[in-house]
């Protein structure tokens, strides 16, 4: 009856049994996965925006903006910044009082921050349900921020409808950032700090990069807008190009083709951390027994492996 309730408050838009459903999640608590079934059929409206780029090139400011003008639209904005893991407790390091602070008392904004925690794509299993989360509790926008470090640029395309690659003049890193693959998961590029010198060059470097693009693919060609985050220069445009790209993504084909492999990923993570779980149960408690064996060279630790693996899977059948 307690979990019913709970589901029925977050699809009424209750923000604090969102924000309890969301730790849940974080946590990796008891009954996540029943909630995340009975609200997946209420999940696939919102429009999911993925920011991401180095530390200190704006992406909270530029963030901020954005919730302005999404707003002035009124539409509902949730936000999702990933921060830094701590080492000690697991937590995010940053915390929401830390960001955005004029939109608290704003009823149509809901932020939170959710911790890394060593994910190899740098955004936990949390943050996808976290974005469902929102989605099914009627937030028409929900903004990710990465971290902007590693593999967690690349692992936001897994999640975002259209994915805001920040760039800024200075930094030194711009092509080294382009041959590292962002090129291949931006549909938007943000030059900000626009009023910065070498601005200008960024913009040039990446278009150059662009034209190679052009006549070789049908799909979206990326698009770069200059923005000022700290003046809010340049955000009604970049509004403008995130609504662009948001038809073009519903109306064609690749935008099909995207949300399917959204939904393939998010499967197979499901399927590991399921198998995973099962295979580490039955390692702990057969490692005292096949450990010797590995040690006297009587089986060897692939066969360990596969033997726990093939006992895992006939359990979980």
């Amino acid at each position: 009856m307690l979990a019913h309730s709970l589901i029925e408050r977050v699809l009424s838009g209750d923000i604090r049994a969102v924000a309890r459903m969301i730790s849940m999640a974080e946590d990796r608590a008891d009954g996540i996965d029943s909630f995340m079934k009975e609200l997946y059929p209420h999940t696939g409206k919102a429009w999911v925006i993925g920011v991401t780029g180095s530390p200190g090139s704006g992406k909270s400011t530029l963030t901020d903006k954005l919730i302005e003008h999404f707003r002035s639209d009124g539409m509902k904005v949730g936000v999702i910044a990933i921060d830094p893991s701590s080492p000690y407790t697991g937590g995010a390091i940053l915390a929401d009082r830390l960001r955005m602070q004029r939109h608290t008392d704003d009823e149509g904004v809901y932020m939170r921050s959710l911790a890394a925690r060593g994910s190899l794509g740098g955004l936990s299993r949390g943050t996808r349900e976290a974005v469902s989360i929102l989605d099914a509790c009627g937030f028409e926008v929900v903004i990710v921020e990465t971290v902007g470090v590693g593999q967690s640029e690349i692992d936001v395309m897994r999640v975002a409808d259209t994915v805001c690659v920040i760039l800024v003049p200075g930094l030194g890193d711009d092509v080294q950032a382009m041959k590292a693959g962002i090129m291949e998961i931006a549909d938007i590029f943000v030059v900000n700090k626009a009023d910065k010198p070498g601005a200008d060059r960024v913009v040039n470097e990446v278009r150059a990069v662009l034209e190679f693009l052009k006549g070789r693919t049908e799909s979206w060609i990326p698009t770069v807008t200059q923005t000022v985050a700290e003046t809010g220069d340049g955000v009604t445009e970049l509004g403008v190009q995130l609504k662009t790209h948001r038809e073009y993504a519903l109306k064609s084909e690749s935008g099909k083709l995207r949300e399917t492999a959204r939904l393939r990923s998010k499967i197979e993570d499901i399927l590991v951390e399921r198998l995973s779980a099962s295979a580490g149960l039955l390692w702990m408690k057969r490692q005292d027994e096949i450990l010797p064996l590995v040690l006297d060279r009587q089986i060897d630790p692939y066969s360990a492996a596969d033997m726990i693996l093939s006992e895992s899977g006939k359990t979980h059948v």
